[in-house]
């Protein structure tokens, strides 16, 4: 298998599969010079929703701000900061609409980031440190930590051991996947870590793992 790597557009179609990988980066500012974003998608610029990595240099900060339509963040590597506490590398973040922070890092951080993208009638805050909070068992070998679920849409880490494969199967509603360790692979190609993928509504396929592998994976949100 040839790995994939598509760079995302910035008005995308629910409809089509999408595949970042590491090699398809392209950094830009933000309004923060000391702040850095990979856009994997905007699917709306009236409505802000969109998905990146973004990239805290050591010191950065951005001034208190209010989140109109909701944020939810995973803190990939370093510690992510705000006035309400410090979120080590494994912090799981979701601020609802209306919330407001002024964040920062004072080591630097890598952060995975969702903006506008709560449902309706969605008001939970959460914080959960993963690296404190333990998996459940899964299917096969999986072992899984819920993180979020309203209505349809679900979001867990799952981490996959050494040699494991799941069944063929079809996503209901989507699924999105970003790689934080490992390789995830499927047929249609190898994703390593740093990846990110997106699989429409009814979309299959038949993954499996050649070394242990830690995914987020949300589902149930794009149908």
């Amino acid at each position: 298998m040839q790995s994939s790597s598509v760079m995302a557009p910035l008005n995308m179609n629910f409809s089509q599969r999408v595949v970042v990988t590491p090699d398809g980066y392209h950094w830009m500012p933000s309004p923060s010079h000391s702040v850095e974003r990979m856009p994997l998608e905007r699917v709306s610029a009236e409505t802000g929703h969109t998905t990146s990595i973004v990239r805290y240099a050591p010191q950065a900060a951005f001034p208190e701000h209010i989140h109109a339509g909701g944020e939810e963040i995973f803190v990939i590597d370093g510690i992510f900061q705000d006035e309400y506490g410090d979120y080590p590398a494994g912090t799981y973040i979701r601020n609802p609409s209306g919330t407001r922070h002024a964040p920062r890092s004072e080591t630097g951080c890598l952060l995975f980031v969702k903006l506008s993208q709560f449902a309706d009638g969605d008001a939970q805050q959460i914080v959960i440190k993963t690296h404190n909070t333990p998996f459940l068992p899964g299917h096969g070998g999986l072992r899984v930590l819920p993180l979020h679920s309203h209505g349809t849409e679900s979001t867990a880490l799952v981490f996959w051991p050494k040699g494991e494969k799941f069944l063929p199967h079809t996503h209901v509603g989507g699924e999105e996947i970003f790689v934080l360790s490992g390789e995830f692979i499927d047929e249609h190609g190898r994703y390593p870590e740093g990846s990110w993928l997106r699989s429409p509504h009814l979309s299959s396929h038949h993954p499996w793992v050649e070394t242990d592998t830690l995914i987020y994976v949300k589902t149930g949100h794009l149908g």
